[in-house]
């Protein structure tokens, strides 16, 4: 299996799993909280069929790579996508970054510039600022992030079923996938350390991204569902799409936050049209 090696300061090396398929223009897609890279299966099968070539990763404590105790900031997952990066020579990538995964593009952006960087997609994403302030009056409040802490060390498996089912709309009056996805998607997330879920959860809930906006000057694609119930619309979408007024702004009419599946048809084709258009 491939990995590589990710270097933080005096830090133990961590390794990072990845998947790399088809060849043309590079593409790298980052999974969201709690999934891995699996999570991007429908569209590691499509997006090599039109000519490009696409990487994934596990984040660190996710899937198939390395689960250090400590260092889930997201200057330090920049880093690893920075590592990946040059490590494979990447260049006139686009990057693709779903959910908690927005943090990394906008931080690696901020942290090591556009040179390597042709573009980027955020995809349900928690960009600008999750968390409900007396400046962000939109975020979700300290409290609801309170509780999923609360429940992930209660009874993980637990939480994670629920919110399984939020993350893809999924209701017994309304199924928006099959049970099966339903399992799959328990699979992956079990396969994340729990310590590394938790830390996770505090990065994307609490890390300001507002002011790092406005220095990104590189095309940029921003798509999110309109009944998105895990990162709504109002704290994220809306406020991304204000502070990047450049940005081409989707927004999937019913849709949830998942996205990946219940709207992957659509969102592979956007994808694909943004990233060969120009």
């Amino acid at each position: 299996m491939p990995f590589i090696e990710s270097k933080n300061s005096n830090a133990t090396p961590v390794k990072i799993f990845y998947q790399d398929l088809g060849e043309g223009k590079p593409v790298v897609l980052i999974h969201g909280w709690p999934l891995n890279s699996n999570s991007w299966e429908y569209q590691l099968n499509e997006l090599p069929a039109h000519g490009l070539r696409v990487i994934a990763y596990d984040r660190r404590g996710f899937g198939k790579s390395d689960k250090p105790w400590g260092n889930y900031d997201y200057n330090t997952l920049a880093s690893d996508l920075n590592a990946l990066l040059e490590e494979l020579d990447l260049r006139d990538v686009t990057l693709v970054g779903f959910s908690m995964a927005g943090g990394e593009v906008i931080r690696y952006l901020t942290n090591y510039g556009s040179n390597r960087i042709a573009k980027f997609a955020l995809v349900s994403s928690i960009i600008p600022f999750m968390l409900k302030t007396d400046d962000n009056p939109e975020g979700v409040p300290q409290e609801q992030f309170d509780e999923f802490e609360a429940a992930l060390k209660d009874d993980r498996p637990k939480f994670l079923t629920t919110f399984g089912k939020q993350f893809y709309g999924d209701s017994l009056l309304s199924p928006s996938v099959s049970s099966e996805i339903l399992n799959w998607t328990q699979m992956m997330a079990l396969e994340g350390s729990g310590k590394a879920t938790l830390e996770c959860l505090k990065s994307f809930s609490t890390t300001d991204f507002r002011n790092e906006l406005s220095s990104i000057k590189i095309p940029a694609l921003i798509i999110h569902g309109e009944d998105d119930k895990t990162v709504p619309i109002k704290t994220a979408g809306e406020q991304a799409a204000r502070l990047l007024p450049d940005a081409e702004y989707l927004v999937y009419e019913g849709a949830p936050h998942g996205l990946l599946i219940t709207e992957k048809e659509k969102l592979t084709a956007d994808l694909i049209d943004f990233i060969t258009k120009y």
